[in-house]
């Protein structure tokens, strides 16, 4: 199932936009192919006095290790091949998609550095490599390179490998950091003594692939997870050069709707380690260099109560949305956390969403949100609070990496639909600012020829949706335009209007892209998500489909040009929509969807079951089952005409396991009505996020672009 991926990554893959003058040829001919029929064996479901008969439930089989696993390969592989048959004649245009798309990427990059304890960081790219190098410079950006993990090295030869969680020792001599070989997010975390280059022998398997030292360098706190549902269920204790199966365990959560990690301040006094659900969470704290102390509980959980700590010098600030929907900033004295010592700093607002605060030493950064588009407040400790402008009518800017607790500059992100992500450094003493990098379009990008707005919908309950799109300048609204709609909806994941190279070969093609900014996000507040959510969740869907007809109306587009994206959650509501307005969508494309709502929910042995509830409602009780079923894509399949679809997954997926799309593709060839294209793709070496590499997710861009295009008519 779902889960917190997520956006950025979604976003990369998903964000497709488009051009004016389109080359169009005469409309593709799809091969005469037989597509794959999924064999009938009836699975009964009874619940709360309602039977159900699912015909493909064995599909599970693969996941689960039964009888069935090989015929689910089977199944699995005769899609793809009906994919390739299918989508034949759009080779060639995939092949030079590729080429156009990774043309426009640098090749040869470099992160901008970030200083952290006497040393600068950075991550850099050479020419034809898919991954990076992790680096280093002592104290000045002059000095000699120190290259702390050549990921291309330790990749090569794997069809996937991922990197994470780099955490640098106190002392500046140490790396950990965790490796994922089969895309489950299982991680193996190593340490590397980077004085002598030696890995450790003493590997910690099945982790989060989060690291915190403690002072000492010598020990390590680290999140645990189960390795059969993949909960983060113990935080765990480990000492260089021990074996882990000895480590202590310092945390068990007992709740199984809760997320735990581990982290450390700043400023590097303070472990915390936090326990979440969806409506409430609670953390506990340990001096950093008392690593063999018991973790203090910071403030007893409190029901639908979330608090974060950000701890100053003579203080900690509780970010909290107690007693306040928006979120409000608190106080309390180093040694008196509890609830009844905190003072208000920054009261709640209607207004304005309090997203995130990052402490310094002489200030602290807010992230606020206000009308959907997020504002970035400076607060010195002693002196008057200001803001930071930004003047496009839709964009997003965020706080980058601020490693460095005593710095008086702040790094933070600013791109838009328009703008490439640019990297600005902000002096808070001078009040001014520097562009340190802006991303590097190959082959040359010019902002002027596109146009972006910020407009709104009405949904049918009266609630305005913003809604941001872009389109290439000269665009004709007379109906006619292709347009593709993405929008997420759930977990109050906010998706803002970022810029995208690959994006660009459609606008360039004719088409207009735009971001639906529907409930269940938390753009317009923590009502925006709490209206999405739950017993409200048919709220996204409407939002979605209300959007859509207003870009009709506007004649940005019309029902036979109207395209839809979405991803996971983003997936479910693909599956939604198709259902409740199955006309108004010329093609969809559902990425990993989370389709299968009732029987994957019902299930607490599949990866992140129990973390949702609070999302997406128990099924085990009949209201929320009721309600769930009312909407539940795979449940509410109709013999009816739905339109194109490209549907794709991942055999190795530990968020939305493979099986939800695989039954929902089974179920809607044996049911729908229409002679419309079905084809789904699965990646039999990857998982939620696709492939690893920095070129090779671009072939699912070609594909999901080629589909486009071909519904479209559009040869090159």
């Amino acid at each position: 199932m779902i889960k917190k991926t997520l956006p950025g990554l979604l976003l990369l893959s998903v964000a497709l936009s488009c051009t004016n003058k389109a080359q169009k040829m005469e409309p593709y001919k799809w091969p005469n192919a037989t597509p794959p029929v999924a064999e009938v064996k009836p699975h009964i479901r009874t619940i709360h006095g309602d039977t159900v008969v699912d015909n493909y439930y064995w599909m599970i089989d693969y996941f689960k290790k039964g009888k069935d696993s090989t015929e689910v390969v089977d199944y699995l592989s005769a899609e793809n091949k009906y994919l390739d048959t299918m989508m034949s004649g759009t080779k060639q245009l995939q092949a030079d998609l590729f080429k156009e798309l990774k043309g426009r990427i640098k090749e040869k990059d470099e992160s901008v550095p970030v200083f952290k304890n006497g040393y600068f960081y950075y991550t850099r790219s050479e020419e034809g490599k898919q991954y990076y190098k992790y680096c280093r410079k002592k104290g000045s950006l002059e000095a000699k390179e120190e290259i702390l993990l050549d990921v291309d090295q330790l990749a090569e030869g794997l069809p996937y490998y991922s990197a994470t969680g780099f955490a640098i020792s106190p002392d500046n001599k140490m790396l950990a950091f965790g490796v994922d070989k089969v895309s489950r997010r299982q991680y193996v975390i190593h340490v590397k003594n980077l004085e002598t280059g030696e890995v450790f022998k003493d590997a910690i398997p099945n982790t989060q692939g989060d690291a915190t030292w403690a002072a000492d360098n010598k020990t390590i706190f680290y999140t645990a997870k189960n390795p059969e549902t993949l909960l983060s269920e113990k935080i765990k204790k480990h000492l260089l050069n021990t074996d882990a199966k000895l480590d202590e365990t310092v945390y068990e959560e007992k709740d199984k709707s809760n997320y735990i990690g581990v982290g450390k301040s700043k400023s590097g006094k303070y472990i915390f380690i936090y326990s979440q659900a969806t409506l409430s969470n609670e953390m506990r704290i340990l001096d950093a260099d008392k690593p063999n102390e018991a973790f203090k509980v910071f403030q007893p959980r409190i029901k639908e109560v979330l608090y974060d700590v950000i701890p100053l010098d003579d203080k900690f600030l509780i970010l909290t949305n107690w007693e306040a929907k928006n979120f409000r900033l608190m106080e309390c004295p180093l040694d008196k956390p509890g609830r009844e010592n905190w003072k208000e700093v920054i009261p709640h607002r209607k207004d304005v969403l309090l997203e995130g605060v990052d402490e310094f030493k002489t200030h602290i950064v807010v992230t606020e949100r206000k009308n959907g588009l997020t504002a970035l407040e400076v607060r010195p400790l002693k002196g008057t609070a200001y803001h930071i402008a930004f003047e496009e009518p839709t964009y997003m800017a965020q706080v980058g990496a601020n490693p460095d607790y005593q710095s008086n500059k702040l790094r933070y992100i600013y791109s838009s639909l328009t703008t490439p992500t640019s990297t600005f450094d902000y002096n808070t003493d001078t009040k001014t600012q520097q562009l340190m990098k802006q991303q590097e379009v190959v082959g040359g990008y010019d902002k002027t020829d596109y146009v972006s707005e910020r407009l709104y919908a009405k949904a049918k309950d009266g609630t305005k949706v913003p809604i941001s799109l872009v389109y290439k300048k000269g665009l004709n609204k007379d109906g006619n335009a292709p347009l593709l709609l993405y929008a997420y909806g759930s977990y109050g994941a906010s998706m803002d209007a970022t810029f995208n190279s690959s994006r660009l070969s459609l606008l360039d093609r004719g088409f207009v892209y735009a971001i639906a900014h529907i409930r269940g996000g938390q753009e317009m507040g923590r009502q925006w998500y709490e209206d999405g959510k739950l017993m409200k969740k048919k709220n996204t869907f409407t939002d979605f489909i209300d959007c859509g007809q207003y870009l009709i109306d506007q004649k940005f587009t019309s029902k036979g040009h109207l395209y839809a994206q979405g991803g996971s959650a983003g997936g479910l509501l693909m599956g939604a929509v198709i259902n409740m307005a199955p006309d108004m969508w010329h093609g969809i494309i559902a990425q990993v969807p989370f389709v299968d709502v009732i029987n994957t929910m019902l299930d607490e042995s599949i990866p992140l079951t129990t973390n949702e509830f609070d999302e997406w409602g128990n099924p085990k009780q009949k209201a929320a089952y009721d309600y769930m079923k009312s909407y539940s894509p795979y449940e509410n399949i109709e013999k009816k005409a739905y339109p194109n679809m490209l549907v794709t997954t991942g055999l190795h997926d530990s968020q939305v396991q493979y099986f939800e799309p695989a039954k929902w593709v089974a179920k809607l060839r044996a049911t729908k009505t229409d002679k419309n294209v079905l084809l789904l793709k699965t990646d039999m070496d990857f998982g939620h996020g696709g492939a690893s590499g920095r070129f090779d997710y671009l072939k699912d861009i070609a594909l999901n672009y080629s589909f486009l295009f071909a519904l479209e008519g559009i040869n090159k």
